[in-house]
């Protein structure tokens, strides 16, 4: 194997121990914006939700948690779905915020099984 690759994959496993040591305190932040989303306000909540999903979904798949990817990339793109509207009702968004508590306590079970 060549030094550049060496280093390469050195400093892949590197990053991916570091998103695995991250992960409980990226869903518990994800859980608490959940938490705090505000129906009749969701823009802030809402847009650090989506970055935060976005982030994930593709970390996610390179480190290796492929179903952690996905969901979290299907979560996101509904989150864009209803940011997408001027209105929402409540019940769209409380069903949302249901999707990423279930999403969010799988993830903490174990986060290599989703998908």
């Amino acid at each position: 194997m060549e030094a550049a690759d060496r280093e390469f994959f050195t400093r892949l496993a590197t990053a991916s121990g570091a998103f695995s040591a991250g992960l409980p305190a990226t869903l518990a932040r994800l859980a608490a914006l959940g938490q705090d989303l505000d129906p009749q306000a969701p823009a802030r909540a809402a847009a650090e939700l989506q970055a935060m999903l976005h982030t994930m979904a593709g970390s996610a798949v390179t480190f290796g948690y492929r179903g952690l990817g996905a969901d979290a990339r299907a979560l996101e793109q509904r989150l864009r779905v209803l940011t997408a509207f001027e209105t929402v009702a409540a019940r769209d968004w409380a069903a949302w915020v249901g999707e990423l508590n279930g999403f969010v306590e799988a993830a903490r079970r174990d986060p290599r099984s989703l998908g």
